[in-house]
């Protein structure tokens, strides 16, 4: 064979094999894909939950809390509902006072008599019941008792009356005081007994970054808070109520003193029409 056959073969099996191996790197990932393939696939993630509990607040604080921590927060109930069931009863009771207030200088002081005059007044009213004192005092003025002067015996009957109005009107106020003075102490103590327990749990744990303790701290702060939103209204309701009931016995005082000096004078103008009638039989 000639040189020449030779070349002519070299060049036409050249390409042939530079296109099969341009072809075999192109070929290789495409066997290698089977082997990849088997892996398992991929999961979108989970779509976030439409809400999410606060892990900061109260019912975590409750949940995450011990005995000694769900014992105060019970009395921090306990006295705010205390609080604004007498808030709201003294409230209701001033009015009412009020209202038979003017319901006695309405029909008492035109009635004929003090008997029906007490009798024109309200039954559970403060107003008869200093009437009824008074009158009660004018009747059982003997044995004894004939030895204090009728003028005195009126008074320490009327002003009996009065005091035990007042100390009517002054129950619950006790209660308001105490949760004013005491709340924020109580509150104090659930703060303290939290931290005390949030550093305790950091120290174990070991790690002291601002999301470790932000949560635990501003829990137990919560105690302070409450603390004090039930001291706050209670401070603030007691000064109103005692201001109010102020008003109320300057009313009832009033009411006595005057039923003291009806009395008095109606008490000595029958003991003298006694007398002349007893004169002139004799």
């Amino acid at each position: 064979m000639s040189a020449a056959a030779l070349v002519w073969i070299a060049l036409s099996v050249l390409p042939f094999q530079t296109s099969n191996a341009q072809q075999t790197p192109a070929s290789a990932p495409e066997a290698a894909a089977p082997a990849v393939a088997p892996a398992a696939p991929v999961t979108p993630p989970a779509a976030a939950p439409a809400s999410v509990d606060n892990p900061y607040g109260l019912e975590a604080l409750w949940r995450g809390s011990d005995a000694v921590a769900k014992s105060v927060l019970v009395i921090l109930v306990i006295m705010s509902m205390g609080s604004w069931y007498i808030i709201v009863v003294k409230l209701i009771e001033q009015a009412k006072i009020k209202r038979q207030a003017k319901l006695a200088a309405k029909s008492f002081w035109t009635s004929g008599s003090v008997r029906q005059g007490a009798d024109t007044l309200e039954a559970q009213s403060p107003f008869r019941f200093i009437a009824e004192a008074g009158l009660d005092a004018t009747k059982k003025h003997d044995g004894l008792l004939e030895h204090v002067d009728l003028n005195s015996w009126l008074t320490m009957s009327i002003q009996r009356a009065m005091e035990r109005v007042q100390s009517r009107l002054q129950d619950g106020l006790a209660f308001l005081a105490t949760v004013g003075s005491t709340a924020p102490f109580v509150g104090l103590f659930g703060t303290v007994w939290g931290i005390y327990h949030a550093l305790t749990a950091i120290g174990v744990a070991g790690q002291a970054s601002i999301d470790k303790v932000a949560g635990p701290v501003g829990e137990a702060l919560i105690m302070t808070a409450i603390g004090l939103a039930v001291a706050v209204p209670a401070v603030l309701g007691y000064n109103w109520l005692v201001r109010r009931n102020k008003g109320s016995m300057d009313d009832v005082r009033a009411f006595g003193n005057d039923l003291y000096a009806v009395l008095l004078s109606t008490t000595a103008s029958n003991a003298a029409t006694a007398g002349s009638a007893a004169a002139k039989r004799a």
